[in-house]
């Protein structure tokens, strides 16, 4: 049943294979290495019709692996792959130097003890008696009748016995006639439909009531209620002259402290702002530190999980489980999703079981190294999204640069657009706005709001003697799909280097909306498709990325759909160290965090730091 078996160090040596069905497995065991054992992911892994069960030996640094067709349940591999990995531990000192030594009948016997193994305990359950075999079958008919008979006398002579008999004591009441049952029963139906005059006063309405009704009930008079003829003065759907003299008093130091590329996570945060009162902050902060110092140095966070272990020996997963029940516990406290959670413990335990470890510092640096190691290649980008470089190629072959931005309610979607907007013409790109959101009220106005801020911090292309900013909108309840196509036809013919696609916010259960948004991604395929998603949630990044994953997949009549290509994660600078929506989010979909919003201002804009994450989790 199994096609291949094959022991290989971690650095890719073959040390020893198996191969019943004589076809090449290279493809396979690669596809193995670089998609699972390296991400340590999962235990189980599939390609085409081929399936993967591995196992890894931390204290050799070698891998077990059992390659068989993906339509045969082979429940009996954990099994095989451990008895398989005592076997050729025995054996692996002679391998190392040099020995010819052949595994081949050691592991033919491992190879049938678990198959007889399985066999018997897969034995089918004990087949039921027929009918001819049990005690029912060897009565005969009259003894069934009989025992009828007799059953149906004594339950008559057991209901005769339980009736009580009428009681002695009480004289019998004599026969009433029919025509006093009927002469009763009106004399009771003539007193309950007949009211008392007590209760015809209290149902009579009053005077006042009845002049209380006939006004009506008059409405509240709020103040400043207003009427219609403030509705004028409210309507902020076209630009008032006045608009124009407050734009211009806006704050123009933000010019040019986004050019280049964007600036990391950490470069903001080690930043202090000076105050008045700077020599007596210096003395408080310098009496906190010698305080600090005189302190004893403990260890502290996640790795204080792990003081009980103790060292100079080979860990096994047993002794790790309470030590990784609590990591599982402070992740999710730290707002990683728990089923994110659990696969980073058991990501962790996989590396570490069977090592040999000493001291508790020993310890504690290897539980560091290998979580930060799963962490590190969950959040390092399979690729590099530059979209200045990818522009500016689209500005060379005549064409514009179109980035969709979507998400659910609520998040930032039209915020964060007008950050990346300014991010780009800041970087001498100029922009078109399509407001493809027709669905909530006020969408058009806060992009024709943004818009006219960011032509007042820069005014006109150089170039073509324009404004930088341009908005595209068609009002409301329109085809978001419809204007899209609009408005980036609209941008080629007029030179335009980049679209942005605001998109109406809708919750990813939405069976419609997540139709439209196929459509809209369908018809006029995107460069990139960005999921604007917040850091506060936990669980709920996993269900909203799937499902917009999945929906985008299967709304879609193309054989590679387009998916989701990035993430946008707002609301950063509200969640202090709680950082596990990145994780979360990252790991679903694998692919990378390319804004990090950390403010209201248009310059609070930032790329993801793998290190600042990684060490808010290890707090």
């Amino acid at each position: 049943m199994l096609d291949f078996v094959v022991v290989f160090t971690k650095g890719g040596v073959v040390l020893w294979n198996s191969n019943e069905s004589g076809q090449n497995y290279s493809s396979c065991i690669n596809s193995l290495i670089r998609g699972v054992i390296l991400e340590a992911k999962s235990k189980y892994f599939e390609e085409d019709h081929l399936a993967v069960q591995f196992k890894l030996d931390n204290e050799l640094d070698l891998v077990y692996a059992a390659v068989f067709q993906k339509v045969i349940k082979l429940n009996y591999l954990d099994n095989f792959l451990a008895e398989m990995q005592l076997a050729f531990k025995e054996k692996f000192n002679e391998i190392e130097l040099g020995a010819d030594y052949d595994f081949e009948q050691e592991f033919r016997s491992v190879l049938s003890a678990a198959e007889a193994t399985h066999a018997k305990q897969g034995k089918a359950p004990k087949a039921m008696r027929s009918y001819n075999e049990s005690q029912k079958s060897k009565k005969t008919v009259a003894s069934m009748l009989e025992d009828n008979s007799s059953n149906s006398k004594s339950e008559k002579r057991v209901n005769i016995q339980e009736s009580p008999p009428a009681p002695k004591s009480q004289p019998a009441s004599p026969p009433r006639s029919n025509a006093d049952i009927i002469q009763e029963n009106r004399r009771k139906l003539r007193e309950k439909l007949t009211p008392t005059k007590k209760a015809a006063q209290e149902t009579r309405p009053s005077k006042a009531q009845t002049q209380s009704e006939k006004a009506g009930k008059k409405p509240r008079v709020w103040d400043l209620g207003g009427n219609s003829k403030d509705a004028v003065l409210l309507d902020r759907s076209k630009d008032a002259p006045e608009d124009q003299v407050r734009v211009q008093s806006i704050n123009n130091e933000l010019v040019g402290t986004m050019q280049g590329q964007i600036p990391d996570l950490d470069e903001q945060s080690d930043e202090s702002v000076a105050s008045d009162d700077d020599d007596d902050y210096e003395a408080e902060e310098e009496q906190q530190r010698q305080t600090i110092q005189r302190k004893p140095k403990s260890t502290s966070g996640l790795l204080s999980y792990f003081k009980g272990i103790v060292g100079a020996k080979t860990m096994t997963r047993h002794e790790l489980q309470p030590a990784l029940e609590k990591m599982r516990d402070h992740l999710i406290s730290k707002n990683v999703a728990s089923e994110i959670a659990a696969k980073l413990c058991d990501s962790v335990a996989t590396s570490l079981e069977g090592k040999q470890l000493g001291t508790f510092d020993s310890i504690a640096s290897q539980v560091r190294e290998a979580l930060t190691q799963s962490l590190v290649r969950i959040l390092s980008p399979k690729r590099r999204i530059d979209i200045i470089r990818d522009a500016l190629e689209s500005k060379r072959n005549g064409r514009p640069y179109t980035i969709i931005f979507c998400g659910v309610n609520g998040v930032g979607k039209s915020t964060n657009l007008a950050k990346i907007c300014f991010w780009l013409i800041e970087n001498d790109f100029n922009v078109l706005i399509a407001a493809c959101d027709t669905f909530r009220a006020g969408a058009v106005e806060q992009l024709r709001t943004h818009t006219r801020h960011l032509n007042a911090l820069h005014p006109a292309d150089k170039h073509n003697n324009r404004q930088m900013v341009q908005l595209y909108e068609k009002g409301y309840g329109k085809d978001a799909a419809g204007i899209a196509m609009e408005a980036i036809k609209f941008a080629h013919d007029t030179k335009v280097d980049v679209v942005l696609v605001d998109t109406a916010g809708r919750m990813q259960d939405n069976e419609p909306l997540m139709r439209s948004l196929s459509k809209l991604i369908k018809v006029n395929n995107p460069d990139l498709v960005l999921f604007v998603g917040e850091a506060l949630v936990g669980n709920e990044a996993v269900d909203q990325l799937v499902k917009f994953n999945q929906s985008l997949a299967d709304y879609s009549s193309h054989e590679n759909p387009h998916i989701i290509d990035g993430i946008v994660l707002t609301k950063f600078d509200t969640i202090d160290d709680k950082v596990g929506a990145a994780i979360s989010m990252t790991y679903i979909t694998g692919q990378p965090i390319v804004f990090v919003g950390t403010g209201q201002t248009y310059a609070d804009l930032k790329a993801i730091n793998v290190n600042a994450v990684v060490s808010s989790l290890m707090k």
